[in-house]
């Protein structure tokens, strides 16, 4: 059965959201307080996706986010009676994977929902999904989705396996050759230079300005480094 952990102060909204999920047959985890989510986030961490307010007593629900997003990238729905754009853009950067703004008709969260649920099975969301910055890309599918524009781009393989190696190693200096070992084995012969391609293309889909990244960084004489923002 899959779980949601849904995180909201409003009692009688939680009361009705928590019956819904409940008939759609989901396991229901509540919290109504920032501060108290936080205290418990190994527990959060542990549902298939969290169902997050914004507006919390005693810490948001963006400080819960950047909690979260440090030990997982389990789908986050944020909820907000604030639905302007600077505040769902602040949530998508935070790593949150969709903003549906209150009030809310209850079908359309349940089908939002669904829709950030995998379908072959809700505890594998970390090997499907991945959210940098405003960008989710699908490793099944090898999509990358502009969460904000929609707008779509289809990676090949090799970029996806690029990809899965910085975010298996975030934080972590990679070495060339450790990428080139990896993605190439070694009875293939491509150079340095090849990856350098690889990261340029990586910085024009990812980073706001190209130039100046914040995900993807060079390590002069030594490889790359891939840092999430929290």
């Amino acid at each position: 059965m899959p779980r949601i952990c849904l995180i909201e102060d409003e009692e009688s909204l939680v009361e009705l959201i928590k019956l819904n999920l409940e008939l759609e047959g989901f396991d229901v985890l509540v919290f109504s307080n920032g501060k108290l989510a936080i205290e418990h986030v190994g527990d959060i961490i542990n549902c298939d996706l969290v169902v997050l307010d914004v507006m919390l007593p005693e810490n948001s629900g963006f400080d819960v986010c950047k909690e979260i997003r440090v030990k997982s990238q389990v789908p986050i729905l944020f909820l907000s009676a604030k639905g302007i754009a600077a505040d769902r853009i602040h949530g998508l950067k935070l790593g949150a994977n969709d903003y549906l703004p209150k009030p809310f008709d209850l079908e359309e969260l349940i089908l939002r929902i669904q829709n950030l649920l995998p379908s072959e099975s809700p505890t594998k969301s970390d090997d499907k999904i991945f959210v940098i910055g405003t960008k989710s890309i699908d490793f099944t599918s090898y999509e990358l989705l502009d969460i904000i524009t929609g707008s779509k781009h289809i990676f090949s393989k090799r970029e996806i396996e690029l990809l899965k190696l910085f975010r298996a190693s975030e934080g972590i200096v990679v070495s060339r050759d450790e990428i080139l070992d990896k993605l190439w084995g070694k009875d293939n012969f491509p150079t340095s230079r090849t990856i350098d391609n690889y990261i340029l293309t990586f910085r024009k889909l990812f980073e706001p300005h190209p130039k100046n990244p914040i995900y993807f960084h060079s390590i002069r004489g030594v490889g790359y480094k891939f840092t999430l923002q929290r």
